[in-house]
């Protein structure tokens, strides 16, 4: 069973288009709507987990994102 995890995803308009951002793990991407830019960073997202050394992934998320969620969880 996979484990379900939730990121903040910023979204704004840039140009003609959106860039989209998960500042948690630094990744970004972009559409021509919010939809388009919102689905093509899940897609980053899923492919960086898919890829990414596990040891790595405690490695890229951010220290302070880390430590609110450990807040919020208490």
């Amino acid at each position: 069973m996979k484990s379900i995890q939730q990121f903040t995803a910023i979204i704004e308009r840039e140009g003609d288009g959106y860039v989209s951002l998960c500042p948690e793990l630094d990744i970004a991407s972009q559409g021509d709507n919010i939809e388009a830019a919102r689905q093509n960073l899940i897609e980053a997202i899923e492919l960086f987990f898919e890829t990414a050394d596990p040891s790595e992934v405690p490695n890229r998320l951010h220290s302070k994102f880390m430590e609110h969620e450990q807040k919020s969880c208490n």
